[in-house]
């Protein structure tokens, strides 16, 4: 792979600082900083025309875009998310699953490894997966949302085996109601492989929260969205992602999921470093109104919101830079903070600090480079261009 300079930028240091300066990639690697101008290069040279370089954006839980579902189990539709996640500043991804019938989360899951095999060796042009996150079936009926009743299961070990071997091997975080897996069996096994037990999709109290916490539950899915309310007497889920410190909150920021006024309540509460932004994104994300499918139900999506026939949201067309965006602007949050729940707390949640989440020699040179709007203007996937707006 051909050396790259990447000049004429603003780099975000880990600390947040902004520093006028030049990176220089090699091998898929960020090799040198600089803040003076690197005199000795001869390779290749992008002008990032004073834009802000970030590390890319990780997104642990999509669904899809650009007309692509990770459930569609063929060869080309991880290979269509992966190529387009670079145009709204995402390098890194967790192929997420639905709720649907064992089979087909088996061909998902198999699709994806053959994947993960075939991009080893780093050259494919565009966001690494980093694995699975497993949405359903082992969630509550009561608190369904999108994920189609007929499919749900209790949660099983069993199961899990099945889809993902003994070892459980490129599973990363898994969804499910905690008050349906008896003695906590399910969340303990995740723990012990090292796989993130989150809470979603579940009618669990806070004392039901508090009991898994115990077992290693850590996380909760889309943060406030289809998990019992913070009430005065009964603090429930959401009550116990604003109290415990243990606890990461994934967001998604779009104004529709969550509402402007609970972003900044929530931002008030919890820290920036248990916070995770995400997309939630379905396939109609990139394209125009019109209706869609997911899980082989139609969903209506008109501008930025994506709903099944009776209303239920149905995931989003978020992209991460808009999400990123807005919660700068929402409670004047710090490039630190932007990093921090955009790539950051994602990387360590999932145990690739050493190579992503910040602009660091000899990490992964996952970059990418934003105007003061949030607007993309480049994204470097492992040292290679895999977006540029004025290119592509």
């Amino acid at each position: 792979m051909t050396a790259t300079l990447i000049h004429n930028i603003r780099m975000c240091l880990p600390n947040g600082q902004l520093v006028d300066g030049e990176i220089l990639v090699d091998d898929g690697k960020i090799a040198r900083i600089s803040d003076v101008a690197i005199e000795d290069f001869t390779g290749n040279r992008h002008d990032g025309q004073g834009c802000m370089a970030l590390p890319g954006f990780i997104d642990i839980h999509i669904h899809g875009a650009i007309g692509a579902d990770f459930m569609d189990g063929d060869d080309n539709s991880i290979e269509t998310i992966a190529t387009y996640l670079p145009q709204e500043g995402t390098t890194s991804f967790l192929a997420t699953t639905l709720t649907q019938s064992e089979k087909k989360i088996k061909c998902a899951v198999d699709n994806g490894v053959r994947f993960m095999a075939s991009k080893a060796d780093r050259t494919v042009i565009g966001a690494e997966m980093l694995g699975f996150h497993l949405e359903g079936p082992f969630i509550h009926p009561d608190q369904a949302g999108a994920q189609p009743k007929s499919f749900i299961r209790d949660p099983s070990i069993e199961l899990l085996q099945c889809w993902f071997g003994l070892e459980l091997e490129h599973l990363k975080v898994v969804t499910l109601a905690p008050e349906k897996d008896h003695d906590f069996k399910v969340i303990r096994y995740l723990t012990a492989h090292e796989v993130i037990a989150s809470a979603g999709h579940t009618t669990a109290s806070y004392v039901e929260i508090t009991k898994a916490m115990e077992y290693g539950l850590r996380h909760l899915t889309h943060f406030a969205n289809a998990m019992t309310g913070l009430h005065h007497r009964e603090i429930g889920v959401v009550g116990a992602g604003l109290l415990n410190d243990q606890l990461f909150c994934e967001v998604i920021a779009d104004g529709i999921h969550m509402s402007d006024e609970m972003l900044k309540l929530m931002l008030k509460t919890i820290v920036s470093d248990r916070i995770i932004l995400i997309t939630d994104s379905m396939r109609a994300k990139g394209l125009s109104n019109g209706i869609y499918t997911l899980a082989d139900q139609q969903v209506e999506v008109v501008g930025a919101k994506a709903t099944l026939s009776n209303g239920t949201l149905a995931g989003s067309v978020l992209k991460m830079n808009d999400g990123a965006k807005r919660m700068r602007d929402l409670a004047n949050s710090s490039l630190k903070d932007v990093m921090n729940m955009t790539s950051a707390n994602a990387a360590k949640r999932l145990g690739v600090y050493d190579r992503k989440g910040s602009i660091e020699i000899g990490k992964d040179a996952d970059i990418v480079l934003l105007s003061d709007q949030f607007d993309v203007h480049a994204t470097f996937c492992m040292g290679r261009m895999s977006y540029a707006r004025d290119y592509f």
